[in-house]
């Protein structure tokens, strides 16, 4: 069970019967093959398979970017299955933080003016300088990109993701272009950011080795999600066998 299970067991999202399905007759993909899922509050949860297995669709349907073709996806009260454009803008504006495995931050903006577009649109966001201070950035938040290496230039993409203050944090490959040490100093950015803020992260990876900083591993394959796994104790990332 997550971390803090005992007090709230009502899941943040819950998955039911969930496919995606690209093309039609005989070229139709199936990317989702029928996934049930919960996931809770606090908790960190790797999410490994190889490529092609289900991984990036079903974090893009929790993220709001796609539609199930079948099945409900709960995010609280509101099914994501059902929900129309104009809903899933707000969903994504609000609750919803993507860090992804390039960073796409604006050349022309310094550090904390790539977070700061996060903040001007935001309800009740922290500042920016606060989001930075949060990944190690604070003395390097009036850089421009070409001035950061990439693992700096990724923490700064997690700063502007959490500005927001969501409660979902969605990583996809978040260290897959760094190296070892720089993708530790990434990957310690985001168990901070989920322990300080409780914020729920999933993170997807076809590296094996994240499996130990979880509370949960799930495995997924052709598009199910075929095993299950709960740490009873979480590994720190610099306690990981590189």
């Amino acid at each position: 069970m997550p971390r803090g299970s005992s007090v709230d067991r009502t899941p943040v999202f819950a998955a039911r019967g969930l496919t995606k399905t690209y093309g039609v007759g005989d070229a139709a993909v199936h990317a989702l093959a029928g996934v049930d899922l919960d996931l809770y509050a606090g908790e960190l949860v790797v999410l490994l398979g190889p490529s092609g297995s289900g991984k990036t669709t079903l974090l893009n349907l929790l993220g709001g970017l796609d539609n199930a073709s079948s099945g409900t996806l709960r995010y609280r009260e509101t099914n994501l299955a059902d929900a129309d454009e104009t809903a899933l803008t707000q969903y994504r504006r609000e609750a919803i933080g993507f860090v992804f495995q390039f960073y796409n931050l604006i050349p022309s903006l310094t550090a904390r003016e790539n977070v700061a577009l996060i903040t001007e649109i935001s309800r009740e966001p922290m500042s920016p300088e606060d989001a930075l201070g949060l990944v190690g950035l604070t003395s390097r938040q009036d850089h421009f990109p070409a001035q950061l290496s990439g693992g700096e230039q990724q923490r700064v993409a997690i700063a502007r993701a959490i500005a927001k203050r969501p409660e979902v944090l969605l990583c996809d490959e978040p260290t897959g272009a760094l190296d070892v040490t720089t993708g530790i100093t990434v990957l310690e950015a985001i168990e901070r950011i989920n322990r300080d803020l409780n914020t729920l992260a999933v993170i997807i990876t076809h590296n094996a080795i994240l499996a130990d900083m979880a509370d949960r591993v799930l495995s997924m394959r052709d598009g199910r999600i075929v095993s299950e796994r709960a740490n009873s104790k979480r590994d720190s990332v610099k306690n990981l066998r590189w």
